[in-house]
């Protein structure tokens, strides 16, 4: 008898231990869920306060947002990617400022910093020829093209690549269509991706001030393409 009180007993704690645990993940996902949302409104409110005319805008990417408006009178995208590729160490999140107005170049020019893996915000490793870097570029640098024997204006682009000097800038894409600067904004914590497996950014908001530092640098940067190319016509 005594036996078969311990086994209900037993089994009673073992359902309560189940039902406490069920409940408690429940919690975790709506907390979680509750600020995944107060971080995205915090992130487009910071947006707004750069960008006019805010409107996000989604293509169903997971771990991918983008906000699309206009700066001083120019077409503009701000994306944050969420990258969780298995080769690296630890998830990343990607900050991407574009400048998507005309730039007068004949095919796309890709510098990527350190490209040691595949990357989900790039086509970088699609593109077959590799150009020779000049001075002025950093030495962690790689440049490639889509298209051979292009002349690109190698010695205006590297008096433009300021933002590359702190090691947080990891890509630079100059296209016809529009000029887009990649910056690390956050690596995931390390201790509750390695137990739960999480991308946890921790407090990896968007400051309004390197949303307007990257923009003035592509802005500069366009500008001064077109101005080149002009001049050598």
């Amino acid at each position: 008898m005594h036996d078969e009180v311990s086994e209900v007993t037993s089994a009673l704690l073992a359902g309560a231990v189940a039902l406490a645990l069920m409940a408690h993940l429940a919690w975790l996902t709506r907390t979680n869920r509750n600020k995944a949302i107060a971080a995205r409104a915090a992130d487009a409110s910071s947006i707004a306060e750069v960008i006019d005319h805010t409107t996000e805008i989604s293509n169903g990417a997971v771990g991918v947002v983008t906000w699309a408006g206009s700066w001083k009178g120019e077409r503009v995208q701000v994306r944050t990617i969420v990258d969780t590729l298995a080769v690296r160490k630890l998830p990343v999140r990607w900050l991407s400022v574009s400048i998507t107005e005309k730039v007068d170049l004949a095919g796309t020019f890709d510098m990527m910093m350190r490209p040691g893996a595949p990357t989900t915000f790039s086509n970088f490793d699609h593109l077959e020829h590799t150009l020779p870097k000049v001075a002025g570029f950093p030495a962690e640098a790689v440049v490639r093209t889509d298209r051979k024997g292009v002349r690109f204006p190698s010695e205006t682009i590297a008096g433009h690549l300021d933002v590359f000097s702190d090691g947080r800038a990891k890509e630079l894409l100059i296209t016809p269509t529009g000029i887009r600067i990649v910056w690390l904004l956050a690596e995931a914590d390390r201790a509750r991706y390695g137990v739960f497996r999480q991308a946890e950014f921790g407090n990896a908001a968007i400051d309004p001030t390197l949303v307007e530092r990257l923009l003035r640098s592509a802005a500069a940067l366009r500008k001064a393409i077109n101005r080149n190319q002009r001049q050598a016509a």
